[in-house]
């Protein structure tokens, strides 16, 4: 049996969106006249706020390897996009001398931070489910090139699954696509856009759009919302998905997108297959880490993609 995987760093659990939102949080301490000029900036910076790629603060440069979670098979890539962007990523295959699924997770991560931060995550899938986990890292963040916007990681989204695709190990495989917070919206996005290619989706604590979620975050800002040009409008694509199985695993105590966020997308799903898992205790970046988690998980990729 393998050893538990180590924890989280602590700033992913504790403190990881505090940081990345203290920009949009300023101006709820402003008078009326500069919360009009803080929403300004807001909406000329947005995507500073929306993509803080540099939290913690040597996110870009220091990249964990899956070494230093003792893990060994594992392959470090880089992988092209069409518009002449590389993409960092970490593939694990499956693990040897145990009982495999012919299954891969396609890892979306949230908005800060960098892959080698949710290598534990991965570990974690990987021990309970016996599959290949595929962990994509957006362009602009940690070694991947570029600048994130919302057009430039759904051409990363698509480039990953392209690259799985291709692979020989894994262009058969079943995929599930795999996102926390705005990596949901990213899985959304790539599962609406490809679902003969997806056999399941898991969102967690993901958002209904980015303009829905303003108001909540940065109360002054929210006349401004409708400018927003980071959209992800996951209320939008949802519903387009009609065949894929989708799990939604809602943390109760999410401080930072409200509940009423995943409750309204479950609501607004058409899918066939849809199974609601709540985590009483879960906050934005810890829900990982309530009891059940990857039993729901597992729970749904037996009974729902693999049939087993």
């Amino acid at each position: 049996m393998s050893e538990s995987p180590p924890p989280p760093p602590s700033w992913t659990i504790g403190n990881m969106a505090n940081s990345a939102m203290n920009f949009l949080r300023l101006p709820v301490l402003a008078s009326s006249g500069l919360a009009v000029v803080a929403s300004g900036i807001l909406y000329f910076k947005q995507n500073e706020a929306i993509y803080p790629r540099s939290v913690p603060a040597d996110a870009r440069t220091n990249v964990p390897s899956p070494l230093q979670f003792r893990i060994e098979n594992f392959e470090d890539l880089q992988i092209p996009t069409p518009d002449g962007e590389t993409l960092h990523a970490y593939f694990f295959p499956q693990p040897q001398g145990r009982l495999k699924r012919n299954l891969t997770i396609i890892m979306f991560h949230g908005n800060a931070g960098n892959i080698g931060h949710r290598v534990p995550i991965a570990r974690a899938l990987q021990d309970t489910l016996h599959c290949n986990v595929f962990m994509l890292e957006y362009r602009g963040y940690g070694k991947s090139t570029g600048t994130p916007d919302e057009a430039g990681l759904k051409i990363d989204a698509q480039a990953g699954l392209d690259y799985l695709r291709q692979r020989a190990d894994t262009k058969d495989s079943k995929m599930v696509a795999y996102g926390q917070s705005l990596g949901g919206s990213v899985a959304i996005n790539l599962v609406n856009t490809n679902q003969e290619h997806f056999a399941g989706l898991i969102l967690e604590n993901t958002f209904l759009s980015i303009r829905k979620l303003i108001p909540v975050l940065v109360p002054p800002a929210r006349y401004l919302a409708r400018f927003c040009h980071q959209t992800w409008q996951s209320e939008d694509w949802l519903p387009q998905i009609q065949k894929v199985p989708i799990l939604f695993l809602s943390g109760l105590k999410d401080e930072l997108v409200p509940p009423s966020h995943m409750t309204g997308l479950f609501a607004l799903c058409q899918s066939e297959t849809k199974i609601w898992r709540t985590l009483a205790n879960g906050a934005h970046n810890d829900s990982v880490a309530e009891p059940g988690y990857f039993e729901h998980i597992l729970g749904f990729i037996s009974e729902e993609v693999m049939d087993d």
